[in-house]
């Protein structure tokens, strides 16, 4: 959601006017009223958030009949490249790869690792056609989204090397005391350095790296440590952690994705 009809406006290139003319000549057509606009951000009304989930059920429904007909027709595309989150990993991944390798030999395949904002303007910008993120609660409008059926799970890691790692539990107040390694994207970098006693890096992979050497204490997947630092790092107990994370496979809505891509996209989001 932008907050205004105005910022809708400009993201779609349109004048505000239109945005509203639209809007209320839908609310004419529908009979309910899908805004409420007795404050200054306009916010939907309970109608709205129904009939909402009904135009996301039907975009998504015209994203699968795109890709089915363009199955249809010849015309694959000449490079397909896949963004990967890191919190991503599925005992079905290679399974699909290599079927993917058996179907598309002569297809030139990438594949890149980004996260959360970076990853989605890779998206929008046309750099990767499929990404697979760490689930939001919302996307841009141009972006088409659909849960994959596994989950992953991050927890807290620290060095065995470091202090926090001879504690039996932790809490937020005991972490505060200790630097923090976080994830921070070149989307995601504020416009001043955020004070406190934290370290940044654009990946798990670094974070990990960084944890290992017994910087501080991250957030980390784990099968990330599991495979990578599985005797270098102690996951610390604390209430709430581990916790699950929602995997989204995302595209945008404004490039159909050729055969290689829809076929790739429907075999990720048909497996369990």
């Amino acid at each position: 959601m932008l907050g205004s009809f105005s910022a809708a406006a400009r993201k779609l290139g349109k004048s505000q006017s239109t945005i509203s003319g639209a809007i209320a000549n839908l609310e004419a057509d529908l009979g309910v009223i899908l805004f409420d606009r007795s404050s200054r951000k306009p916010a939907l009304t309970e109608h709205g958030r129904l009939l909402l989930g009904r135009v996301q059920d039907i975009l998504a429904a015209t994203d699968r009949l795109d890709r089915a007909a363009l199955q249809l027709v010849d015309g694959l595309e000449s490079r397909l490249t896949l963004a990967l989150s890191d919190t991503y990993h599925s005992i079905h991944y290679e399974q699909i790869m290599q079927a993917f390798e058996q179907r598309y030999q002569d297809l030139a395949f990438e594949c890149v690792i980004a996260e959360g904002p970076d990853l989605l303007a890779m998206i929008q910008s046309g750099r990767a056609h499929i990404g697979l993120v760490q689930g939001q609660a919302d996307y841009p409008p141009d972006i088409g989204s659909a849960a994959l059926s596994e989950r992953s799970e991050i927890a807290l890691y620290v060095a065995t090397t470091h202090a926090l790692a001879r504690e039996p539990a932790v809490n937020a107040e005991l972490l505060a005391e200790h630097r923090q390694i976080r994830l921070a994207t070149s989307a995601m970098l504020p416009a001043k350095p955020t004070a406190g006693r934290s370290w940044s890096a654009p990946s798990y992979l670094m974070m990990l790296e960084m944890t290992t050497m017994g910087f501080g204490w991250a957030a980390l997947p784990k099968w990330l440590v599991q495979q990578f630092a599985g005797d270098k790092l102690r996951q610390l107990a604390m209430r709430g952690w581990p916790r699950q994370v929602q995997i989204d496979a995302v595209w945008s809505r404004q490039r159909t994705l050729g055969p290689a891509g829809g076929w790739l996209l429907e075999t990720m989001l048909a497996m369990e």
